[in-house]
Order: C-alpha cells, then sequence, then structure tokens
C-alpha cells in the first residue's frame, strides 16, 4: 500500500471510529436507562434492587468502560497523527483493540474468567441491539483483530528493542526521559534481584529504597513548597508502570507515601503538612496504610478500633489486619473510630500515628502495639502483617486535620490517586509478563522452529500488546482528569478495573507459553502470575469496584 494510500486509509477507520463512537455511546444509554429502570424504587436507587440485579449492574460498569476504552484509543490515534507519531504499530493496535473490543461489546464482555456480560443482560431487546451495530461497527469489527494484523504486529514486536514499550505511549518529552531514567535504574537494581527476593521473603533492601529516594519517587507529587517534585498523577503513573515492570513491590513502594502525602496535603493541618511531607517527600519517613480490619474488609463503615481521648492523648486499641510494611515504616495513617455513638462512616477519624522502625527479631518495638506476619503467594518485598493495638498512645495533635469525624472523607480524598497508581502498577506487571512471554517464545525451541512462529503462541503476544495498550491509555486518561483538577473517581475506578483483568490475562498466558516450566519456581513468570493475582483484589476487589461504578452511573 501506498503512503498515500495508507492516509487515506487511515482517514476512512477515524471516520468509522467517529461514527462507531457514538452508536455505542447510544447503546450505553439504553443499557444505563434500562438497568436503572431496574434497580430503581420510588424514584430512588434501591440496595436491594441493585443486589438482586448485581450481574447487570456491575455489567455496567464494565460495559461503561469497554466504550471509555474504543473511545480513547480513537484520541489517543488521532493525538499522534497529529503529532506525526502514528506509524504502522500504532495504527495496528488501535485497530486490533478497536475490533476486539467493539466485537466483545456486541458478543459478551468477560468480567472475569466464568462470568461474560451481555447486551441481553441489560434488558436490552434484539432490534435495539441490531439497530446499533451499524455498518462502521461491522466493518470495524471484519478488518480489527485479524490474523494478518495479529501476525504483523507480534513481527514489529519481535523486531523492537527488547525494553521498548510496545508503541508510543503519546506522552511528552520530559514524561519520557522520566521513563527512561526509572527504567535504566529498575533494570540496573532491581530486575536482576527480584525473584531472589520474592523467591526468599526477603525485604526489599533499604538501599534499593535510598535510591528511590534519591530520584524522587516518594516526593513526585508533593508540592515542591513542601519539598516534593511537584509532579503530577501522569508522572506517576510512568515511574510506577516502570518500577512495577521491574517488580511490583518496589513499584508499590511508592504508594504508601502516595496515600500518605495527599492525605495531609488535603486533610492536614498546617504544622502538620510542614512536619510530614517533607520527610515523607526524602524518603526519611516510611509511611503505611492502616485501614482494614478482620471481617469488615471493604466495609469501612464496620470499623471497630476505637481511638479514645484522654487529655493530650488517643488511647488506641483493636485490630487491624492487610497492613503493607508496617515493621519498617516510621509513621502510620490509622483510620479509627473515635465517636462510638456516631455509626457507618462518621464516627472515623484518621491519626498520623508514629512508630519506630522494626525488624524480623522485633518487629513493632512500640508499647501496645504488636502483630503477625501473614504469608502470601505473591506481592512480596515489604511483608503483610495483622497489628493489634493495646493502648497504644498517639499524640492529639497527630489527629489529622486537628477536627474529629472526618477520618472517612478524608481517605475518599486519596482513593482516586490510589486507584489510577493501581492502574499503573498493573500495566507494569502486565508489561512484565508480555516480555517474559516473548523472550521464552523466541528462545524455546520446538518441531523445529521457535514457539513464536507458531499462530496460538503469537495470538497471545498480540493480544496481550493490545490490551497493555489500552490499560495505559485508559490510566494516562484518568491521570490527565486528576491533574486537571476534575473529578475522576469514575475514570480512576475504570481504569482500576480493566487494569487488573489485563495484569491477570497478560500473566496467565505468559505462563502458558511457558508451558511446564512456567510452573517451576526457578522461572520468573511464576513470581508474575502470583504478584499479578492481588490486583483485582487490593484498592478495591473487582467487584466492589464496579459496584461502585455502577452507582455512580445508575444516579445519573
Amino acid at each position: 500500500m501506498t503512503q498515500a494510500a495508507h492516509m487515506i486509509a487511515t482517514d476512512k477507520f477515524f471516520e468509522l471510529g467517529r461514527e462507531a463512537n457514538h452508536a455505542i455511546e447510544a447503546l450505553y444509554a439504553e443499557a444505563v436507562a434500562s438497568v436503572r429502570a431496574r434497580v430503581t424504587e420510588n424514584g430512588k436507587l434501591s440496595n436491594a434492587a441493585i443486589e438482586r440485579e448485581q450481574h447487570a449492574a456491575h455489567g455496567i460498569a464494565w460495559l461503561a468502560t469497554y466504550v471509555e476504552s474504543v473511545r480513547e484509543l480513537f484520541a489517543y490515534a488521532e493525538r499522534q497523527k497529529a503529532e506525526g507519531r502514528y506509524g504502522e504499530t500504532e495504527d495496528l493496535l488501535t485497530r486490533i483493540g478497536v475490533g476486539e473490543y467493539l466485537a466483545q461489546i456486541f458478543g459478551g464482555i468477560p468480567m472475569s474468567q466464568g462470568e461474560i456480560i451481555r447486551l441481553g443482560d441489560f434488558g436490552l431487546a434484539n432490534e435495539t441491539i441490531a439497530a446499533k451495530r451499524i455498518a462502521a461497527i461491522e466493518t470495524l469489527i471484519a478488518t480489527g483483530n485479524t490474523a494478518p494484523n495479529r501476525a504483523r504486529l507480534v513481527d514489529l514486536v519481535d523486531h523492537a528493542e527488547a525494553s521498548a514499550t510496545v508503541g508510543s505511549p503519546g506522552l511528552d518529552e520530559t514524561l519520557e526521559a522520566i521513563r527512561e531514567e526509572i527504567r535504566k535504574y529498575a533494570e540496573a537494581e532491581v530486575l536482576p534481584h527480584a525473584h531472589e527476593w520474592h523467591l526468599k521473603n526477603a525485604y526489599i533492601p533499604l538501599e534499593i529504597i535510598q535510591g528511590l529516594a534519591d530520584l524522587g519517587v516518594f516526593g513526585l507529587t508533593v508540592p515542591e513548597e513542601y519539598g516534593g517534585m511537584g509532579l503530577g498523577k501522569v508522572a506517576m503513573c510512568v515511574v510506577t508502570e516502570e518500577l512495577s515492570r521491574a517488580y511490583i513491590g518496589v513499584g508499590s513502594l511508592g504508594t504508601r507515601s502516595e496515600i500518605a502525602g495527599e492525605l495531609i496535603l488535603c486533610g492536614g493541618t498546617q504544622e502538620q503538612k510542614e512536619k510530614y511531607l517533607p520527610k515523607i517527600a526524602s524518603g526519611e519517613i516510611l509511611p503505611t496504610a492502616v485501614f482494614t480490619e478482620p471481617n469488615t474488609g471493604s466495609d469501612l463503615a464496620s470499623l471497630r478500633t476505637r481511638a479514645v481521648r484522654e487529655g493530650d492523648t488517643y488511647i488506641v486499641n483493636g485490630n487491624k489486619t492487610w497492613i503493607t510494611h508496617p515493621v519498617r515504616a516510621d509513621l502510620m495513617t490509622v483510620l479509627t473510630r473515635t465517636n462510638p455513638n456516631e455509626p457507618g462512616y462518621k464516627g472515623l477519624s484518621m491519626l498520623l500515628a508514629e512508630k519506630p522502625r522494626g525488624d524480623d527479631a522485633n518487629p513493632f518495638p512500640a508499647k501496645g502495639m504488636s502483630g503477625g506476619e501473614i504469608e502470601v503467594l505473591g506481592y512480596r518485598g515489604m511483608k503483610e502483617y495483622e497489628i493489634a493495638f493495646d493502648g497504644f498512645e498517639v499524640p492529639a495533635e497527630n489527629l489529622l486535620g486537628g477536627v474529629e469525624g472526618q477520618g472517612f472523607k478524608q481517605l475518599m480524598q486519596t482513593f482516586e490517586g490510589a486507584r489510577i497508581q493501581t492502574a499503573a502498577r498493573a500495566v507494569g506487571v502486565a508489561q512484565s509478563a508480555m516480555e517474559l512471554g516473548l523472550r521464552y517464545a523466541k528462545e524455546r525451541i520446538q518441531f523445529g522452529k521457535a514457539l513464536v512462529h507458531f499462530p496460538r503462541v503469537a495470538d497471545k503476544i498480540a493480544m496481550m500488546a493490545v490490551e497493555i495498550h489500552i490499560a495505559r491509555q485508559l490510566t494516562y486518561f484518568a491521570a490527565r482528569a486528576k491533574d486537571e483538577g476534575k473529578r475522576c473517581d469514575l475514570e480512576a475506578g475504570q481504569a482500576k478495573l480493566l487494569g487488573a483483568r489485563v495484569a491477570w490475562a497478560a500473566a496467565d498466558n505468559a505462563l502458558q507459553i511457558h508451558g511446564g516450566n512456567g510452573f517451576a519456581l526457578e522461572y520468573p513468570v511464576s513470581r508474575v502470575l502470583c504478584d499479578a493475582r492481588i490486583l483485582n483484589i487490593f484498592e478495591g476487589a473487582a467487584e466492589i469496584q464496579a459496584q461502585v461504578i455502577a452507582r455512580r452511573l445508575l444516579e445519573g
């Protein structure tokens, strides 16, 4: 095809895309209206009805995520074309992704391995569905995820630089320079040792933490006036993705600092900001989040840990679980109940609880505090603990914001950023899985040729590349919205929802490419599979995430 013909084809592709977007957005609106009618009683959403119709309600979250994904694929492609960066790889990623996601919208979207949401589940009539499956959509499906397109994409991936991101991520030179700097550090200092740390269930060495501090990782989004770099959430995504690509534990070290920093920046007093933010930004203080309790999980309204004020001190009693990196942390952001007479979320407050660092021999050298390690499949390097507070003391001046009853509201302010960062972690893990699968497929010879030359293997790699690209663009979309000061809980939730599924699919397929060797602990893909599994659980399990998104959408 000549360049001129290619340009005409691309322009036509974008034209078809605009028609397709219009049609699926109309289809989505009808699906929302149909489900809303089923879960509304007396003009208000009914919790009981939403629970009864959970499959359809959660399906709305997935449908919305797919509609946004298709929209962002085209938005990305048009930006790249305008900047002269829309090459063959970018074109194939877009065409395959659009074709596949449109096919799934009309054929069935996988919410998990065994749960498919179909348009009929929303109560849409066949005639309604057929009317929205316009000629543009038929063309995009027929010409998108085809065997020749997948084969050509894998050929391009095969000949790309081993560590290169497939296709242009669509970021400016500054962000790409940041990516390159973090990637070099991660490949030199983290990647060669990650699997050993995982197998030994060892802590990430303090020298690595210091290296991250020197690179400014812990103060990325902390304002410059408090010693940070003052960058946005897109920069946070780039850094998190590259570190997680090497080892999710290292990529997650910054998450604790990000959450604590945002809690203090958004909800703290001026004195608390000046005291803690510079030390968090420099890495002098390592924070940990202490929110979850046994038997409560995502139901924070049922939280029971109590903090009673006695003079200038809060006395904390209760149990917490799934606390990441608490032994070596210096500061705990503890969600606790300060007013037992206030039901649900209203009686919750956030404490900035300082503690001395511990070690394996003496994990919690603090009066009124004890705990035990929770052994886990993956997501190692920081270690998970159950913690018991028995008369643990926190100065009253360390009540976040200085006013009781604001804890849940303060925590909600961090959820957008935390979920965007988790989506970026998922992209990094998925990228790692794809690279491991591709490398093995190129090196492993069976029946006289490398595995990558078998279509079923190549197809797996192609779809990994495509879905990673989609998840990355959705994550950047959410991050840009956050940086622009927009409410983006919906976008952040969608990025996290899709990113977690993509990471698990990539890890599972990469292990499949390895065959029996993938099941051996000595192969890093076994670690990546374990690490990928947690992404559908923490920062809001997939079901909870879908529930939150669905309520927002159905409320209108």
